[in-house]
């Protein structure tokens, strides 16, 4: 690990949680230069979703290359993103009688929101935007803006100005928070400028995997409409088939002005795009452009994801069957530790939360713990509190019940050192 130490900047963190070097990748393993097999519970954040080096997908990218396809080729037009963009109107927008024009952005998801954010307060001619508590949208200065956790908010690099913070669902436990927004927008006193948009999450992955419901969702948008808002789902982190259907809003019968995507929708390269109703498409040729915003790459991997694996509800039907394993699983071992651990446990799909209240520390524990039960892990929330589950949507049952044992394992051995070192104090 020296070269590492020697020369990356003290700014990188995930080798810090999982101290080895990683060689190859498979599924949902991860194996290191000593042979070593780790499961992985992390999925590249949300990215993996069709799992590492997906053979459909490596085959398709291997055909391509082969025949000199097009690599980098800005915003002009290619083969590539033809039939990509052919796929996810026939695929994806026609069958959920959706209508929205795509704009390729910079290839992470914190630039489908720069675009996001910069679009509807041109189209609206209105600054403010509304976020909401422990949102999480990326780390450039816009998107910073609206993201809540303070560690991401030093005045030394982002401008708080122009972004109003609202009561999250559940924020202040069973109240309705949709009506202290609405309280805000009714009272011309409130000191809340009327926003251009509202961004949100139907569940808050980095904020701790806080779930929107149905009846809050609904709620929103009907705000929005009624204030002449736009609503912009952030689907980064938890759309493309997270949470069992390919939008994560879908189960609420929204209808979304905007929409960023990215992650997962690469099928593991980079890529970012945003969906917008076709009325909000006011940009001039140029006006919002960038280097890397036609990885074609990633064209030829996105279309054989969707494809393979969103012509039919197999991955949906599996995706919520195997949401009643791990919700289960997790369930039984909070129970089996309660003596021990305060935990909630919640989610939707393959994103889950293991939210410990009484210590803030032992999550982070815990995940130091599962990577030595060879099991990759990490942690969310405000406090890092949260052990995430984010398991990639293929892996099979047998290796996802495997490092659900792995977990509970981790939790056995650290409780078990921690009452032999309370029983040692007296």
């Amino acid at each position: 690990m020296r070269i590492f130490e020697n020369l990356e900047s003290e700014v990188r963190g995930y080798i810090r949680s999982f101290p080895t070097i990683f060689e190859t990748s498979k599924g949902a393993t991860l194996t290191n230069e000593q042979g070593e097999e780790f499961i992985d519970f992390f999925a590249g954040a949300g990215t993996l979703n069709y799992g590492h080096n997906n053979p459909l997908i490596s085959e398709a990218l291997i055909k391509y290359l082969q025949k000199d396809g097009i690599v980098h080729g800005l915003d002009m037009a290619t083969t590539a993103k033809k039939e990509f963009l052919q796929s996810f109107q026939d695929t994806i927008l026609v069958p959920r009688n959706l209508d929205y024009k795509i704009q390729f952005t910079g290839p992470t998801g914190t630039n489908a929101v720069e675009t996001a954010l910069k679009l509807a307060r041109l189209v609206k001619g209105r600054s403010n935007v509304v976020s909401f508590t422990n949102g999480f949208h990326g780390l450039t200065q816009g998107s910073s803006s609206v993201t809540g956790n303070n560690d991401y908010r030093d005045e030394s690099y982002i401008s708080r100005s122009n972004v109003s913070f609202m009561p999250f669902d559940g924020y202040f436990g069973d109240m309705n928070t949709m009506s202290i927004f609405r309280k805000f927008l009714e009272d011309s006193s409130s000191g809340l400028d009327i926003p251009a948009a509202v961004i949100v999450e139907t569940i808050q992955g980095e904020g701790g995997i806080n779930v929107a419901s149905k009846e809050w969702l609904q709620e929103l948008e009907s705000i929005c409409r009624e204030y002449d808002i736009l609503l912009i789902i952030d689907d980064i982190q938890v759309g493309n088939g997270r949470t069992g259907e390919f939008f994560s809003f879908e189960f609420a019968g929204i209808n979304p002005d905007i929409i960023t995507i990215s992650k997962s929708i690469g099928g593991g390269l980079p890529m970012a795009l945003v969906l917008l109703k076709p009325d909000l498409d006011q940009w001039k040729p140029g006006e919002h452009t960038g280097t890397f915003r036609g990885n074609n790459l990633a064209f030829v991997a996105a279309r054989t994801a969707i494809e393979q694996y969103w012509q039919n509800d197999d991955l949906s039907n599996a995706v919520k069957y195997k949401e009643k394993i791990i919700k289960e699983e997790l369930q039984r071992i909070a129970e089996r530790f309660k003596e021990e651990l305060d935990v909630e446990v919640r989610g939707r799909g393959l994103a889950y939360g293991f939210d410990i209240k009484n210590d803030n520390s032992i999550a982070g524990e815990l995940s130091s713990y599962a990577f030595n039960e060879k099991l990759i892990i990490e942690t969310c929330g405000s406090e890092d509190q949260i052990v995430k589950f984010l398991p990639p949507l293929i892996i099979d049952e047998e290796m996802l019940r495997e490092g659900l044992k792995r977990f509970e394992k981790a939790i056995e051995t650290l409780m078990a050192e921690k009452k032999e070192k309370l029983s040692g104090e007296f």
